[in-house]
């Protein structure tokens, strides 16, 4: 019988693995491309709870290398703790790997995207819980030198304000709305913590990427010719398709 941990009574930020694999040597490999430390974005967790999603494994697909996952969880600064979702074989090899489930009544939980690279076959998700407090609002980094090829800020819990140029190479990530009042020629990742509602505003829009709560749009499909190198906005469609929307700003 596997033993069960109560979401509700707890207070920690959970954030979600959806396997979409049974083959958790490539998923640990996919982790550290992406937030090892050598990785894209090695500073993007901070010891956060992980709870790991089985709901779209089939039951016939057989879990292995559960070691190097949790392995490749702990270099990415993750603490392997729960799992849901998961058939009775997929719950035997969690829980004998010191894994907790959490109850199928507390399973309903609201989701929002984080940013992974195009290829990755694992979706990241950070659980949105419902609090009884007021949350204070973001606060604001700002930034008044140009960002090189290579070089990196992710504002957390934050807006960003970049006064100066984001060159091509170079990437700047915030959870909240991302500013550039110089040419953004980089890749910028707002609401990196899922914020569907976060923007990005550039003087010059000509971006390598650009992604809002995990969605994204790459340098190989280009902008309109009323949005590219011009003053503009980004931001997600509010219809449901989570669609990004370009917009020219205009004096």
């Amino acid at each position: 019988m596997t033993k069960s941990f109560d979401i509700k009574s707890a207070n920690m930020q959970l954030v979600a693995l959806l396997l979409k694999t049974a083959d958790l040597q490539q998923v640990a490999l996919d982790l550290l491309k992406q937030f090892g430390p050598l990785g894209e974005s090695p500073d993007f967790f901070d010891n956060d709870t992980l709870l790991l999603d089985f709901s779209v494994l089939a039951a016939d697909q057989s879990v292995t290398n559960m070691q190097a996952l949790m392995s490749a969880m702990s270099v990415c600064r993750l603490k392997p703790l729960l799992f849901r979702a998961a058939d009775p074989l997929h719950a035997k090899v969690a829980t004998e790997s010191g894994w907790l489930e959490v109850p199928q009544e507390m399973a309903k939980v609201k989701w929002a995207s984080v940013p992974v690279p195009p290829g990755v076959d694992v979706e990241i998700r950070e659980v949105i819980k419902e609090v009884l407090r007021e949350v204070p609002g973001p606060t604001t980094l700002v930034i008044d030198k140009p960002l090189r090829s290579g070089q990196k800020i992710y504002a957390r819990g934050a807006d960003l304000v970049m006064l100066a140029m984001v060159n091509q190479g170079a990437e700047v990530v915030a959870d909240g709305n991302i500013h550039v009042y110089a040419p953004l020629r980089g890749k910028a990742m707002a609401g990196a913590s899922g914020n569907t509602t976060a923007r990005i505003f550039s003087i010059c829009l000509e971006p390598e990427l650009i992604s809002i709560a995990g969605v994204y749009r790459t340098s190989e499909n280009p902008l309109p010719e009323g949005i590219q190198g011009k003053p503009a906005q980004v931001r997600l469609s509010n219809d449901g398709q989570e669609n990004l929307l370009f917009e020219a700003l205009r004096a």
